[in-house]
């Protein structure tokens, strides 16, 4: 299967899952505190606005390759059927940018390049 050719919002259901699911090892090892301490230390990694931010830093940087700023403008600009929460659509729609990349190294087994990626964004969103 050609995963470049998956719909772009499919990448980033998946990406989702896969950085929420990196953050949560980090604060979890990170803090050992209480779920309900956990859970609001990740939205601060995890929420919309932190990732369209945390996007819009690794573009700055030139940290994407062509082929991964490609799925990140297609992610970027996918319609989706779905409202954005607390968040404006421009948000929402970075934010799923970044997550459609996530999805896309995950699904392609690119397993260092895609632990560099949930790494630095990890430490782009520490260093805020």
């Amino acid at each position: 299967m050609n995963i470049k050719l998956l719909n772009p919002l499919t990448l980033a259901y998946m990406g989702d899952a896969v950085l929420d699911q990196h953050v949560r090892e980090y604060i979890v090892l990170k803090l050992q505190s209480k779920p309900n301490r956990l859970h609001h230390v990740s939205k601060s990694y995890v929420s919309a606005k932190s990732q369209a931010q945390t996007l819009e830093t690794l573009i700055e940087t030139g940290w994407f390759t062509d082929e991964e700023l490609d799925i990140v403008k297609r992610g970027r600009n996918a319609k989706s059927h779905t409202k954005a929460k607390n968040t404006d659509i421009q948000t929402y729609r970075k934010s799923s940018g970044l997550e459609a990349v996530i999805g896309f190294l995950y699904l392609e087994h690119q397993e260092d390049r895609l632990k560099n990626l949930l790494d630095t964004i990890v430490q782009t969103v520490n260093e805020r």
